[in-house]
C-alpha cells in the first residue's frame, strides 16, 4: 500500500533505530498489535519506544513485550499499564515461520518500526534477526564511514 508522504494517514510512532546495528535483520513482516483505547490515544501523542522491547512466542501466540506506550495523563481510570505485554496479531503460516526461525541457533523477533498504515491502525514491523558479533558491528560501521566518505568525494569531484 501507499506509504511516505503521500499519504496523510501513514505516520511513524518509534523506530528501533539500534535494531539495524546489532542484528542482521534475515527477513521482516507487518504484524497488527491489541491495543486499549488509551494506549491508541497516546500512541497518536507520539509517547512510545520499542528501543528495548522484543517479541516472543509463547503458547502459539505471539507478544510484544517491554515495550513502552507513556500513560494518558486525562485518560482517568480507563488508563493503562505502560509496560504490559501486548499480544500481536499474525496469520498461522507467520507464526509457524517465525517459530522455525527462532528455533534456529542464534534467530530472535526484533521489533524495528511502529506506524499506523494508510487506513490509520497501528501495525508493528518485526524482523526475523540474528545478533552481530563485535567484529560484525566494526565492519559494518566501517562500511557506514567509507561509504560517506566515497559520497564526500564524488559531490567534491562534480
Amino acid at each position: 500500500m501507499a506509504k511516505g508522504p503521500e499519504n496523510p494517514n501513514y505516520k511513524v510512532i518509534a523506530e528501533n533505530r539500534r535494531a539495524r546495528f546489532d542484528y542482521f535483520i534475515e527477513s521482516d513482516l507487518e504484524a497488527g498489535i491489541v491495543l486499549t483505547g488509551s494506549e491508541v490515544k497516546s500512541l497518536r501523542t507520539g509517547q512510545s519506544n520499542i528501543a528495548e522491547s522484543y517479541a516472543s512466542i509463547e503458547d502459539g501466540e505471539l507478544w510484544l513485550i517491554n515495550g513502552h506506550i507513556a500513560a494518558l495523563g486525562n485518560a482517568g481510570v480507563f488508563g493503562h499499564e505502560e509496560r504490559r505485554r501486548r499480544k500481536l496479531l499474525v496469520n498461522r503460516r507467520e507464526l509457524a515461520r517465525m517459530w522455525q526461525a527462532v528455533g534456529r541457533e542464534g534467530m530472535t523477533l526484533v521489533p524495528l518500526v511502529m506506524y499506523f498504515n494508510h487506513r490509520g491502525i497501528v501495525k508493528l514491523k518485526i524482523g526475523i534477526a540474528k545478533g552481530k558479533k563485535v567484529a560484525d558491528k566494526r565492519e559494518t560501521s566501517a562500511k557506514r564511514d567509507w561509504n560517506r566518505q566515497k559520497q564526500r568525494l564524488l559531490k567534491q569531484n562534480v
